[in-house]
């Protein structure tokens, strides 16, 4: 029984982070990008506040972290979701979300040089292994495409080191707050300001937003901002971090699937393979020491 909850919220989390990647592109059909990511934030918001009072959590950080909140609010929040908005007006869903699944890649290389972690050779490798086959994926798609993605790659590489620096930071302050304190303020004005902003400098025609935008901003808010992320940090309760980490790599290829079914997009057989040796130096990155240990071992007694 518990086996079966692990993998329906497994399902969940992957089903839902592989879904956003499209729920983005439709949203971009009648809005700008700025308004459309305050609009998710806003949308987001009130379930947050509610579940912050039911659980009796506090809206603030605690004294001393709070200029660290702020930090969330602009490098977790307004700056990386405005700049993946902003990256798919130019890329496909599965380009932005195969960038994403290198985020355990940064997570090591940022917490490296911030944290001085250890690390070894295999994971090194690893890291190097995805972030060329990722380079080589942008070309091929690039290429397939016949068109200039690269303004679109860089806006998404750069959320996902923000994310990924704002995570060894997280780490790095032992930062001990409840889920809600983390996200509720944040979100909430992230949502309010984003918003302001993409309607005073985009001034997008209220009247032209279709359904689809406007259902796929409720869909990014409430579905995949709210109840993913609650699935995905209850999932991290009940297996290892290991274990949970594999989510980056199937994400992306439930995304692949879901374009290539819903938006007849085509993803061909060369990227299909870089993108099968990206999520292997994804997962090398992602082994820990003991558990290289246990497989080796288990090899030396089975020769």
């Amino acid at each position: 029984m518990q086996k079966a909850k692990m993998f329906t919220l497994f399902a969940i989390v992957i089903l839902t982070w592989g879904s956003t990647w499209l729920a983005m592109k439709f949203a971009l059909v009648s809005m700008p990008p700025i308004f459309a990511t305050g609009l998710r934030f806003l949308s987001a918001a009130p379930l947050l506040l509610w579940l912050l009072r039911i659980t009796r959590s506090s809206l603030l950080f605690p004294p001393g972290h709070r200029i660290f909140q702020f930090c969330v609010f602009l490098f977790c929040y307004c700056l990386p979701f405005t700049l993946v908005l902003y990256g798919e007006q130019y890329v496909d869903p599965s380009t932005a979300a195969i960038i994403f699944a290198v985020m355990p890649v940064a997570v090591m290389l940022i917490s490296i040089v911030v944290l001085n972690a250890p690390t070894s050779l295999l994971q090194l490798m690893g890291a190097m292994l995805a972030l060329l086959s990722l380079f080589c994926i942008l070309q091929e798609e690039a290429r397939v495409s016949m068109s200039n993605n690269w303004k679109g790659a860089l806006a998404v590489v750069l959320a996902v080191f923000m994310h990924a620096f704002m995570y060894v930071q997280c780490k790095k302050r032992s930062c001990q707050v409840s889920l809600f304190t983390f996200n509720t303020l944040p979100c909430l004005a992230a949502g309010l300001i984003l918003t302001m902003i993409g309607a005073i400098v985009e001034k997008p025609m209220l009247e032209n937003i279709t359904l689809l935008s406007f259902a796929s901003i409720i869909y990014l808010g409430i579905v995949a901002g709210v109840f993913g992320i609650l699935c995905y940090f209850s999932l991290q309760k009940r297996i290892s971090t290991f274990s949970t980490s594999l989510v980056f790599i199937c994400f992306p290829v439930i995304t692949v699937f879901l374009e290539c079914l819903l938006m007849d997009s085509v993803f061909s057989q060369t990227s299909w393979a870089l993108l099968a040796m990206m999520l292997g130096g994804v997962f090398l990155s992602l082994i820990p020491v003991e558990k290289r240990k246990r497989v080796s071992t288990s090899q030396q007694q089975w020769n």
